[in-house]
């Protein structure tokens, strides 16, 4: 069995850049490097959880304690023959130890002197996509996995799809197991013409190839000298140096109002996330869906009045001007709007254990907001696999097989109870994504990608919005205001009723 060198350890207070400094200017300069959210994926065996496991390794990322229990354990339950298992690392679940796979996603944090990190192991088998698609939700890159023997395969492309389907704009093909093809420059080669060829029609900008070997550690961390014809970086100096500063939505204003805060008589501010854009002091806004007008008063961050904000700041707004804004509504820039609307697409992945129903009302949570929503049409599924449309239009499917099952995508079509202020996922991650909530069991059914809006007049179906006429009702105009409020608090809650007065 492989020696594990204890001096690998990972203590974040020792080695060369804490020694020059003190812990103030150590934790300090730790405060302020950015984040790189990146997910795995790849077929089983690939060696997703081998790979995180080298870089937590090689890094020195360890604890004593860790490393030897490691050992032990690679002895007991490893898969990797006499080399160390670093898939344990992650695979914590019993199952996933016996078969010698990934079955849930795992996040592991880390750190280097020059940028945090979260990583998402995500599962390779089909059943698991719900899995994939959780954890690469708030990803900025994706690491996929390719065994050099194999190539290309089915779950390559399928990965690749739902990287693209999630907007991830940068991704590495790592080809793994060179070792077991003597490190061939030209099998490496073919992989990266082949992948690319596959990969150009997805639209994703920026995709990067990086021969190596999880398993002893060939251009994870270091250069290996068994690729002398690879002259691009190792996978740790890739994640350290990607940029990532252009992937936020910095042109359109989003401010889905959160909470209302009422600190005392003289405060009145409006909390929240920055979706997506810049937001300066002195601003004009506007209230969706009032309409109303007003400036930016004052910008306050967790360390004081700023005259700025940008994402992912979460920051307080204050406004020149007593507008009634609630929690679910959105502060945009006049000049620069989302859609609004009830009718929409999107790309839908189906969550839940239980078959889709098409005539179920649903919850539908997207940024603050959340509305009452129902399935309109769909137009088509995808199979992941082969990339194939499949409709009743074209034969694929019929009337039975069209809702969705777990794990599947397809085109859908919605109406929601109130107008909703939304961008297609492709221009804002932000407010182009949501999920869809069971009523009654409360579970997540399926995330989704909006891709615009639809006219009323190619809608199947409409949700009618109830009238409470309060004349007609016979209710007195001293009680109007009261009903308007349990108006308005029902609509917060994805209830929306029309006053007339």
């Amino acid at each position: 069995m492989e020696e594990i060198d204890k001096t690998k350890s990972g203590n974040p207070m020792e080695g060369e850049a804490r020694g020059r400094m003190s812990i103030e200017e150590f934790l300090k300069k730790d405060e302020e490097k950015d984040l790189l959210r990146f997910l795995t994926a790849g077929s089983v065996d690939d060696g997703k959880s081998t790979l995180i496991g080298r870089l937590l390794f090689d890094s020195k990322k360890i604890y004593e304690d860790q490393l030897v229990a490691l050992e032990r354990d690679s002895k007991r339950v490893g898969n990797a023959g006499e080399h160390i298992d670093y898939a344990l690392l992650l695979d914590g679940l019993k199952a996933e130890r016996e078969q010698g796979i990934t079955i849930d996603v795992a996040y592991r944090y880390f750190s280097t002197n020059n940028r945090k990190f979260i990583i998402a192991d995500t599962p390779g088998h089909e059943q698991y996509t719900r899995n994939m698609i959780t954890g690469g939700s708030t990803a900025n890159l994706a690491v996929i996995l390719v065994d050099a023997r194999a190539g290309v395969i089915t779950q390559t492309r399928r990965h690749s799809y739902l990287v693209s389907l999630l907007g991830i704009k940068h991704v590495v093909l790592a080809v793994n197991k060179m070792d077991l093809v003597d490190f061939s420059e030209e099998i490496f080669d073919k992989i990266v013409a082949d992948y690319k060829a596959f990969i150009a029609p997805l639209g994703v900008p920026d995709v990067t190839c990086i021969p190596l070997s999880a398993l002893d550690g060939d251009n994870v961390v270091e250069k290996s000298a068994r690729t002398p014809w690879y002259a691009g970086p190792s996978l740790l100096e890739y994640l350290e140096t990607v940029h990532i500063g252009n992937d936020h939505n910095l042109k359109d204003f989003r401010y889905p109002v959160q909470y209302v805060l009422r600190p005392n008589l003289d405060f009145r501010g409006f909390s929240s996330k920055v979706a997506s854009g810049i937001v300066r002091k002195g601003d004009e806004v506007m209230a969706l869906p009032s309409g109303k007008k007003t400036r930016v008063k004052a910008i306050y961050a967790s360390d004081g009045e700023c005259d700025y904000a940008y994402p992912p700041m979460s920051v307080t707004l204050t406004l020149e001007d007593e507008i009634d804004v609630s929690r679910g509504e959105m502060l945009v820039h006049p000049d620069n709007m989302p859609l609004v609307g009830r009718n929409f697409e999107a790309m839908l992945v189906w969550m839940d254990e239980e078959k889709m129903d098409m005539e179920k009302s649903f919850f539908l949570k997207q940024t603050t907001n959340t509305s009452r929503t129902r399935i309109d049409s769909i137009k088509y599924k995808v199979d992941v696999n082969t990339m194939e449309h499949l409709s009743i239009e074209n034969g694929q499917l019929t009337k039975e097989t069209l809702p969705l099952e777990l794990n599947q995508i397809a085109h859908v079509v919605f109406t929601s109870s109130k107008e909703l202020f939304f961008d297609p996922y492709a221009c804002n991650k932000a407010t182009g994504a949501f999920i869809l909530i069971d009523p009654i069991t409360n579970n997540t059914s399926a995330a989704g990608m909006i891709i615009g809006k639809v006219d009323d007049k190619d809608m199947h179906t409409t949700m009618e919005i109830p009238v409470l006429d309060l004349p007609k009702l016979g209710i007195a105009p001293e009680h109007y205001d009261a009903i308007e409020t349990i108006a308005k608090e029902l609509e917060r809650r994805g209830y929306a009723i029309e006053i007339k007065k």
